[in-house]
């Protein structure tokens, strides 16, 4: 119980410092992981280890597909491609519901790609389309988050269903998982499209967002300083392709391996690296460059690059921050703690959403709280009542649906939707963490209710 209550007090900590107090949430996470590590009487010599290791950790992971998604997104922006590609999608989806269209995109894009990544990507989509409909950026930016992440905790073959379908003895039946995971997800994500509807009068309250909101209401005007916008091919070939790529990637990644073992399927899983592929887009928004004062692309492209990476900097370290606060928690007992009393309530598949939703807000990671309860939970199916095939596909739906309970600030994901919407702490939690817990109670909901129909 102290080790609970040490991190119920840090975490208001963080909250406190980011809100009220006006602290930039780089040092306020920093000063919480250190203070938990305190708190949990970790060893001194092993606290500063755990949270370089885990702020490295993280930007290990996402940090380079910041960047270079960044960068994308400024020559994107720059060339008028992001404007095309409004365009486009506009006239394919229509625009009388642009966070419908923006939710529908996220949560196809996030199947094979990592939410923060997707995210990343599809930035400069998103910022287009509401400059283009002149719908509030902040229900654009939670729709989009919304969609991306309801795929990304729910639906193989993202990392973390395809390990707890693993975990749980799911491996060859990996065609159920995707098909009830996309029933979930279906719902998940409907319930974050209207909780993002509530904010259609809403803007942005963070730094920038007197400039964002400006670029929303002059659209037009915006538009046509371009000139000669570039075609529909080109500008969407640094997004398409990437995300290609990637799904590519996660398919030759499959247990089944269905594109075989050789030198072609390591070139499509190489290829289909997020950073490889992110690469791979850079070179083709390259060819989007408009020539500079000296007439070559060369100074446009370094201007673009430069900016790119100044964008992404307080991003990088916020992320990481995150990421070492959320080290020091896993590093401690209170993962074992909650799961081992949790386990104990008799409350059939919502126990294992209760699990996974502990550990998802107690250490910020989707993805470790997939894996961990899964791995937590399988031998306790039995006990549960959920030992058949459908029942263990159940059982990874509510994890999923547990690891989606709560993004806050101990969550990458969260401070990545935070800085690249320009919404201020606060209102990110009222827009973004409320959406998660929402998203999250509701795809319970549904296990629980297919789980008395169906096991």
């Amino acid at each position: 119980m102290d080790l609970v209550l040490v991190l119920v007090a840090v975490v208001a900590l963080i909250v406190v410092a980011t809100t009220v107090l006006k602290t930039h949430p780089f040092l306020a996470l920093l000063l919480g992981a250190f203070l938990a590590a305190f708190g949990f009487r970790m060893p001194l010599g092993d606290i500063v280890a755990t949270i370089t290791g885990g702020f490295g950790g993280i930007l290990g992971g996402i940090g380079i597909v910041i960047v270079l998604g960044t960068v994308i997104g400024v020559v994107l922006e720059r060339s008028g491609a992001a404007v095309t590609m409004a365009e486009v999608v506009i006239r394919v989806l229509g625009q009388r519901f642009p966070t419908l269209t923006i939710s529908v995109i996220g949560f196809i894009v996030s199947i094979p790609v990592f939410c923060d990544s997707g995210y990343v990507i599809l930035n400069s989509l998103k910022e287009s389309i509401a400059r283009r409909t002149s719908t509030s950026m902040v229900a654009m930016s939670v729709a989009l988050a919304t969609g991306l992440f309801a795929t990304h905790t729910l639906v193989p073959p993202t990392p973390g269903p395809i390990a707890a379908a693993g975990n749980l003895g799911l491996t060859d039946q990996l065609g159920l998982v995707i098909l009830v995971g996309l029933l979930v997800a279906v719902v998940a994500a409907g319930v974050g499209l209207l909780w993002a509807n509530r904010f259609t009068e809403a803007e942005p309250e963070g730094e920038g967002a007197e400039e964002l909101t400006a670029a929303a209401e002059e659209f037009e005007s915006f538009k046509e300083r371009y000139g000669t916008l570039p075609g529909p091919v080109a500008a969407l070939a640094p997004i398409l392709v990437p995300i290609l790529l990637i799904c590519l990637g996660s398919v030759a990644a499959l247990p089944a391996a269905p594109l075989g073992d050789g030198t072609p399927a390591d070139l499509v899983r190489f290829f289909g690296e997020p950073v490889v592929a992110l690469l791979v887009g850079l070179a083709l928004a390259l060819l989007l460059v408009r020539p500079g004062a000296d007439g070559t692309r060369r100074e446009s492209f370094r201007d673009a690059v430069t900016d790119g990476v100044t964008a992404a900097a307080p991003i990088l370290l916020i992320t990481g921050a995150g990421g070492a606060f959320g080290a020091v928690i896993q590093a401690t007992e209170i993962g074992d703690y909650l799961g081992s009393n949790l386990s104990e309530l008799g409350i059939g598949v919502l126990m294992p959403f209760l699990v996974a939703a502990a550990l998802k807000s107690a250490q910020g990671s989707s993805t470790v709280a997939l894996v961990t309860t899964s791995a937590l939970v399988a031998p306790l199916l039995g006990d549960i009542g959920m030992d058949s095939d459908l029942g263990r596909v159940l059982v990874v739906m509510a994890i999923g649906a547990g690891a989606m309970t709560v993004s806050h600030a101990n969550d990458s994901y969260f401070w990545v939707v935070t800085q690249f919407s320009r919404m201020s702490v606060a209102q990110a939690y009222r827009a973004q963490t409320a959406a998660t817990l929402v998203m999250g109670l509701s795809a319970a909901a549904v296990t629980w209710v297919l789980s008395l129909v169906l096991v």
